[in-house]
């Protein structure tokens, strides 16, 4: 950092070690007092106040009986460059938070089954440990994510059934398949696996089929050779769990969504044919992650393989 002005006698400036070792001077009265403070030798700090006074064309302290006394000037010189200090301190401060990822901004974007579960958890985690990043959170169908991460809208995305697409990365973070929800008390609880046979002769909670996981159902359905009938159609899996605690009928669901639904008393069945389901974190090609955003994207490798684990 550098001052700057203009004299009849010409340029002068004064960078922000001088201005150190000038108020250094000051606080300790002595040039031996000031460079151990600085870390400096006594004729480094002779010379450089030497420099100083050459360049800003008048005395800096009044030598008398061999002991130096700041001058007027001198003062009113630190008094304006204690707001430079101050900046120079909160700039040393973020440049420390920003290295440890302490502070920052996170943009992030999901499909709801990743961003109701566990990316809310991993949003939790980090403001634990680094309360002053700022963190923007969205959830947006599929294509609409996609669209927010190649428009840089979104830093990060998460979603499920990534197919490759140019201009876009990816990482596959979990990989499980869907299941089937419903109440304890339900007579399909009784079952060990649940197929579309078994489905037919109960109230559905199907999702869309415009959706991913909604034609993988339907697929499901006519491998099977069963016809897909539903007493309720819905866009998300949370909707349908949300339904299916109510004793509207039962559904199938990823397992993310199916696992973020502790809040109700749904109980789980594995579902045949199986269904794979992936999640991935995607983001833009043509922009490399900031640290904190690979910090993130590791909370959330370790969300979910702590999750395939515990399901094991």
């Amino acid at each position: 950092m550098m001052i700057q002005a203009e004299t009849i006698h010409g340029a002068y400036s004064v960078n922000l070690r001088q201005l150190e070792i000038l108020r250094a001077i000051v606080r300790y009265n002595t040039t031996v007092a000031a460079g151990h403070a600085l870390g400096l030798s006594q004729p480094a700090v002779s010379n450089a106040l030497k420099v100083m006074e050459e360049q800003v064309g008048f005395a800096l302290f009044q030598r008398v009986n061999n002991r130096i006394f700041p001058t007027p000037e001198t003062k009113i010189l630190l008094a304006e460059a204690e707001s430079i200090f101050d900046t120079h301190k909160r700039l040393e401060s973020r440049i420390k938070d920003i290295r440890d990822n302490k502070a920052g901004q996170l943009r992030l974007i999901a499909t709801p089954p990743v961003g109701y579960g566990v990316l809310a958890r991993a949003i939790r985690e980090m403001q634990i440990r680094r309360p002053r990043v700022r963190t923007f959170f969205d959830t947006r169908r599929y294509e609409e994510v996609l669209e927010s991460i190649e428009t840089h809208q979104a830093e990060l995305g998460f979603i499920l059934g990534f197919a490759e697409r140019p201009g876009i990365c990816s990482e596959v973070l979990y990989e499980g398949e869907m299941v089937c929800v419903m109440l304890p008390e339900h007579p399909l609880a009784a079952c060990e696996i649940i197929t579309p046979k078994d489905l037919h002769h109960h109230r559905l909670i199907a999702l869309e089929q415009e959706t991913k996981l909604g034609a993988a159902l339907h697929r499901a359905y006519e491998q099977m050779g069963v016809e897909l009938t539903f007493a309720v159609e819905v866009r998300y899996g949370l909707t349908a769990c949300i339904l299916a605690d109510q004793g509207v009928g039962v559904a199938v669901v990823d397992p993310l969504t199916a696992n973020s639904a502790g809040r109700f008393r749904l109980i789980q069945r594995p579902f045949s044919p199986s269904i794979p389901v992936a999640a991935s974190a995607v983001w833009a090609e043509n922009r490399s992650l900031t640290r904190l955003a690979k910090t993130f994207l590791g909370e959330m490798r370790r969300l979910l393989n702590q999750q395939a684990t515990h399901k094991r």
